[in-house]
């Protein structure tokens, strides 16, 4: 049996547990922006040296945020600056400054995702070949000594999201988990000591 070590805590999704290293804040600041379609994007730095690996629900999801500002939201501004730059002196016109506003952030998420779409290398868990071993969009199940268990997949930066168990990729839990196996132990460090959970089930759906 392989045992695998990481530190974290395994109840209630500890933000240690799942949070990406913190190695400093991406160029185009994309939680400035005015809209995020997918839970928990907060444009965390792809590591140097790595790819934007997603899903195809997660790159799905992106894109549909990208149309959305670009077709919808956008047009939809600059007809709302338009309208208020007619209203008379616009530093005292509320509208006007608002919507001058709005639309900085909407251009500054569009290059976001743009950046994100076209680095994007798309995994669909479906096609994955070697099925005994967790990759990039697997859903693991896991289980602690109590009998407690729980189902993280393991996904892309932008499409993480701890409540509802997508973990990104390169946050210590998911890195402890790459490469097991179902009946390994994944053991960790928590504040009441050395724990362990067991790997219990891995699906690519």
């Amino acid at each position: 049996m392989l045992t695998f070590n990481f530190v974290g805590h395994f109840h209630h999704v500890n933000k240690a547990f799942v949070k990406e290293p913190d190695d400093g804040d991406e160029e185009e600041a994309p939680d400035a922006g005015p809209r995020s379609g997918i839970p928990g994007a907060q444009g965390a730095q792809i590591p140097a040296g790595t790819k934007n690996y997603m899903t195809v629900r997660g790159h799905a999801q992106i894109r549909a945020e990208f149309e959305h500002l670009v077709k919808v939201e956008r047009p939809a501004m600059v007809q709302v600056v338009s309208w208020a730059a007619g209203n008379g002196d616009r530093s005292e016109n509320g509208d006007y400054i608002y919507g001058k506003k709005r639309l900085r952030e909407i251009d500054r998420r569009i290059r976001f995702l743009s950046k994100r779409l076209e680095s994007a290398v798309i995994v669909d868990p479906a096609q994955q070949e070697n099925v005994e071993q967790v990759f990039f969009a697997a859903t693991v199940t896991v289980c602690d000594a109590d009998g407690a268990e729980a189902t993280y997949q393991i996904v892309g930066i932008d499409e993480a999201n701890a409540m509802e168990g997508r973990i990104s990729w390169i946050s210590p839990l998911a890195r402890a988990l790459l490469k097991a196996r179902e009946g390994d132990t994944v053991r960790f460090d928590s504040p009441g000591g050395v724990r362990e959970i067991d790997i219990i089930e891995i699906r690519y759906e």
